[in-house]
């Protein structure tokens, strides 16, 4: 099906639903490296005229990437949910968009309907979005998800502490653990990107952050982000395994090159779910995604980064996983080329996850030879807390000494807590209360090093 526009006497013609919407994005230097972008300015306004007036339906009766030979589309086909869909069933595209920012689409008529929208109609509606749109609708929604404590709560933002270390050395993971915990970050989860894939080393890591929570009664879950077939092999020896990790893409290709199939992650999330190890809830699998994954591995099908980014949600919505977040800027320029596109790139994501039901958070992030710097993650983390973001992920002094890239850092969590009043998760801010480490306005006290150094003891008592 081939369509059209006219445009200032103009016509344009777009020959399938995946050349409407690649040109109805915004600029990326991804999209225009695999040729698949709009010519110019004018012939992207054309599209999004274009995309505007095409029905819904349209992508239920015609799949981007073949249903025959793609795992992820048989997914999002065989698990729609026509009834959810049916109040917005007779909409366009841009009718959609318009009732997304009346006021009769509220969280919980959007909840409802998550089951029934797609990734490409999520992904398409986005492409007709200001920034302040995809803020907007995506404040609306709420997605709760729980382990040992509760995340996605209104009003509230979770954090990941991220305490990576070029050698994998315990003792230093412990200080840049023990300094996020000083700050009140980690409810989300302590997350740590192993050096190695070691099995052995790895649990010592999980023996040594599970160690510390159970000391000291911490309602917190660590994960340490190996890929997931080495964590079902760790849980098969009794390690300490909490949260499953794995990141995902929209194709199946893709998926391939990660090394990743559906099964394997039932697999994964059977095994978790099996060890009961959460206290208030059961969603025991944590996913990231990032636009350019699946155009990286030359799995992208000629679809658009940011649509097969939003099929990437599908993946992760269908196992409930208790964290998702983009890793917007970090696979590099060659995807988003400057600190415009990131932002624009991370409130996309956010918006299409939670339309979809997606537990979504970021990390607010970017490479060295990315036209960006730490002005532009200051904007996107302050962009993504008012849009409501699950949670954001936190690194010592926003320089991540392993993977080499730039993110968050400790003290901007604690930015965003007090000009923006989102506490962490009630169970993590109760626990805060406990030792003393909060004012009766709910802010870090200055002495909060103290006081937890009086609860953890001379060293820390992080390792033996």
């Amino acid at each position: 099906m081939t369509y059209r526009a006219a445009l200032d006497g103009t016509s344009y013609a777009f020959t399938d639903l995946k050349r409407l919407l690649a040109c109805a994005s915004p600029a990326r230097s991804g999209d225009q490296l695999a040729g698949l972008s709009a010519a110019d300015d004018v012939e992207r306004v054309a599209a999004r005229y274009a995309l505007a007036d095409v029905p819904l339906t349209d992508f239920l009766e015609n799949p981007l990437v073949p249903y025959e030979t793609d795992d992820v589309t048989r997914l999002i086909v065989d698990t729609h949910d026509r009834a959810a869909f049916t109040p917005v069933a007779h909409m366009t595209v841009g009718a959609f968009r318009d009732w997304l920012l009346g006021y009769d689409a509220d969280g919980p008529t959007l909840a409802a309907l998550a089951p029934g929208l797609t990734p490409e109609m999520v992904a398409a509606v986005s492409k007709l979005m200001r920034n302040q749109d995809l803020i907007t609708v995506a404040r609306k929604v709420e997605v709760k998800t729980a382990f040992r404590n509760t995340q996605g709560l209104r009003g509230r933002l979770g954090s990941r502490l991220q305490p990576n270390h070029p050698t994998d050395d315990v003792r230093g993971i412990a200080v840049s653990m023990l300094d996020g915990l000083l700050m009140g970050v980690g409810d989300a989860v302590i997350g740590i990107n192993p050096a190695s894939d070691s099995l052995p080393d790895i649990k010592v890591l999980l023996d040594m952050v599970d160690g510390v929570r159970e000391r000291y009664d911490m309602p917190v879950q660590s994960c340490v982000l190996t890929h997931v077939t080495n964590t079902i092999r760790l849980m098969e020896r009794g390690a300490p395994v909490d949260l499953v990790f794995q990141s995902i893409a929209g194709s199946q290709a893709a998926n391939t090159g990660f090394g990743v199939t559906l099964d394997i992650l039932r697999e994964a999330d059977d095994a978790a779910r099996s060890l009961a190890r959460g206290t208030v809830g059961d969603n025991a699998l944590y996913f990231e995604t990032g636009q350019g994954a699946a155009l990286s591995a030359n799995a992208h099908h000629g679809v658009d980064q940011q649509t097969m980014e939003a099929r990437a949600y599908a993946v992760a919505r269908a196992f409930r996983p208790l964290l998702v977040n983009t890793v917007v800027g970090f696979i590099g320029p060659e995807y988003l080329y400057d600190g415009k596109q990131v932002i624009r790139a991370g409130l996309e994501d956010h918006f299409c996850a939670k339309l979809l039901g997606v537990p979504m958070g970021c990390d607010v992030c970017y490479t060295n030879h990315t036209m960006a710097d730490q002005d532009d993650m200051d904007d996107l983390m302050m962009l993504l807390t008012v849009a409501g973001v699950n949670f954001l992920i936190a690194v010592p002094g926003s320089d991540d000494v392993m993977l080499g890239y730039q993110s968050l850092s400790y003290h901007d969590i604690l930015t965003l807590r007090s000009t923006f009043d989102r506490p962490p998760a009630p169970e993590f801010e109760a626990w805060l209360r406990r030792q003393d480490m909060l004012t009766a306005e709910g802010r870090m006290r200055v002495s909060a090093p103290q006081q937890l150094g009086r609860v953890l003891g001379p060293t820390g008592g992080l390792v033996a």
